[in-house]
């Protein structure tokens, strides 16, 4: 049966000792209360960050797609750009606290003091397409208003008069919210639909953590033959094998990449050259989801991993977590009471849960996975990183799976 790449999901399992992988606000391991046990958690923003801000091979800046900025700074790089444009200082200050008043940024429109000025409340998204563009129009407000005040109008009228081509250009907000969406409280932008879901990655049993006292030895101090030292510290430290599920909705990437309605998505009006950037997209997030570790600490922790484990699914039907399969946390059991090890269980548990799911609902999807272990799934073949990256992204370019 042909089936349609709709939905990609995304199961894996990665394996962290000794580290501080994500902090709460009290520089804790990021906790989760699950079933009968409490886990350690990695969040989805920790995790989405640094598969963004990965450089390798195949890191998302590498692929033939503009970029954004995220910067609570924004409105600054932007008064830059116009002042390095040949307008002065004073009118590209103006043109830019007249886009913050005018809700560019915050649609409370709020004025600032002083240094805070061009500053945002929170992190803004835009995308250099949407940088450029405002910039440009700036520009050329300020050769034709010659003053503070009229260029303060002029920018105002040209957000109100262009809001449509402005909120048309969310297809140039830059890869990142093509892949994990954009909320603004803005007057003027357009929020995107995110095309990638991202859970909290957690344990697969109980949260494993110790609290790491250490000190900073003193030189100084012990070459004048002195016991002492510069500091006494202590941080809390976890262990695990954590479960992570991401979900792409192919529509929705092709419709933020190319611009198409995602109902056109898969119909014979959309050639298949007009995924096949998606399909790319895909190919370079399944290696930094396999690959790029997250974590705190990481001169002295070195919490880097590849999965144990990552299997895909593809199909037309509606996505659904594995998460299920450790409502249970796993006993952490010796290895010589025949249970096996964990990771091996936790396969096993991934491997009855899809099994129960799959006859309870009929579902009908397309499977292809990885393992570092002897292993077996339902209606599964087993291939490396790279094939299983590349069969994603041609079952996406060519609409069947």
């Amino acid at each position: 049966m042909t089936l349609q790449p709709r939905f990609i999901q995304i199961h894996t399992l990665h394996s962290y000792p000794a580290a501080l992988l994500n902090r709460d606000d009290a520089g804790l391991a990021k906790r989760l209360p699950l079933g009968n046990a409490v886990r350690t958690r990695i969040s989805s923003q920790c995790l989405k960050r640094h598969w963004r801000i990965a450089e390798d091979r195949f890191a998302l800046s590498t692929l033939d797609v503009p970029m954004a900025v995220r910067s609570r700074g924004t409105l600054e790089f932007m008064r830059k750009r116009i002042a390095e444009a040949g307008v002065s200082e004073p009118l590209a200050q103006a043109a830019v606290e007249a886009m913050r008043k005018a809700g560019l940024v915050d649609s409370a429109g709020k004025e600032r003091a002083g240094d805070d000025a061009l500053k945002t409340g929170q992190a803004v998204l835009m995308g250099k397409a949407e940088i450029d563009y405002l910039v440009g129009q700036c520009t050329n407000l300020a050769k034709e208003a010659t003053d503070e005040k009229a260029l303060r109008a002029a920018v105002a009228q040209m957000l109100k008069d262009e809001k449509k081509n402005i909120q048309a250009l969310k297809y140039g907000s830059g890869l990142e919210s093509a892949l994990f969406g954009r909320m603004v409280t803005s007057d003027v932008l357009a929020s995107r639909d995110a095309a990638v879901y991202v859970a909290h990655a957690f344990t697969v049993h109980e949260a494993q953590v110790e609290n790491d006292y250490f000190t900073v030895v003193d030189d100084l101090l012990q070459e004048s033959g002195e016991l002492g030292s510069a500091g006494i510290f202590d941080t809390e430290l976890a262990s695990g094998l954590y479960y992570g599920y991401v979900v792409v909705d192919v529509p929705q990437l092709v419709e933020n990449l190319e611009a198409i309605d995602r109902k056109r998505c898969f119909d014979g009006s959309t050639p298949a050259e007009k995924r096949a950037l998606a399909g790319k997209v895909v190919e370079h997030l399944l290696h930094l989801i396999a690959t790029v570790s997250p974590g705190a600490k990481r001169g002295s922790t070195a919490p880097f991993d590849w999965a144990k484990f990552m299997l895909v699914e593809a199909g037309d039907w509606q996505p659904r977590s594995l998460a299920g399969a450790f409502q249970d946390a796993l006993p952490l059991a010796p290895l010589d009471d025949g249970a096996g090890a964990i990771r091996t269980r936790a396969v096993d548990r991934l491997s009855d849960e899809i099994t129960k799911m799959d006859e309870a609902y009929g579902a009908t999807l397309a499977r292809r996975f990885l393992a570092l272990d002897p292993t077996e799934l339902p209606n599964a073949q087993r291939l490396n990183l790279n094939d299983l990256a590349h069969w994603t992204a041609n079952a996406i370019e060519q609409g069947a799976c």
